[in-house]
C-alpha cells in the first residue's frame, strides 16, 4: 500500500493479505475501522489493541459510543478501512501540532 491512505480500503483474507496483516495495518490506522464478523455482525470504532499471540488471538475497538469491544480473530472475517484516516494530507501534522500545543497548555 506504500504511503497512500487506506481510508475505502475493504481487503478480503486469502487474497493476497492474511487476516493477520490486516490486523496490523488496522492497529496503525489513524481512523475508524468496520470489523466484519463471522456471523454477519460490524463493529465499528477505533481498533486499539491486539494481540495475536494470545492464547485465543484477539482485538480491542472502541467504539464511538466509548465502550471497548474484544473480538476473537476467529470470529472475523474482514476489516473495512471506513473512517476518514486523520493521517492523510496535512491532517496527522495540524493532529501533532494541537497535541503539542495541549501538552504545553497543561505544564506548569
Amino acid at each position: 500500500m506504500g504511503d497512500s491512505s487506506l481510508e475505502g480500503w475493504a481487503p478480503m483474507p486469502g487474497e493476497g493479505i492474511t487476516l493477520d496483516e490486516i490486523v496490523e495495518r488496522a492497529f496503525d490506522y489513524r481512523g475508524d475501522v468496520t470489523v466484519v464478523l463471522r456471523d454477519g455482525r460490524e463493529v465499528v470504532g477505533y481498533l486499539y489493541n491486539r494481540d495475536r499471540s494470545a492464547a485465543e488471538p484477539y482485538v480491542e475497538v472502541l467504539e464511538p459510543s466509548g465502550p471497548s469491544v474484544t473480538l476473537r480473530y476467529r470470529d472475523i472475517r474482514t476489516i473495512r478501512f471506513t473512517g476518514r484516516d486523520t493521517a492523510a494530507g496535512g491532517s496527522y501534522e495540524a493532529w501533532l501540532r494541537r497535541k503539542a500545543e495541549a501538552v504545553g497548555r497543561r505544564e506548569p
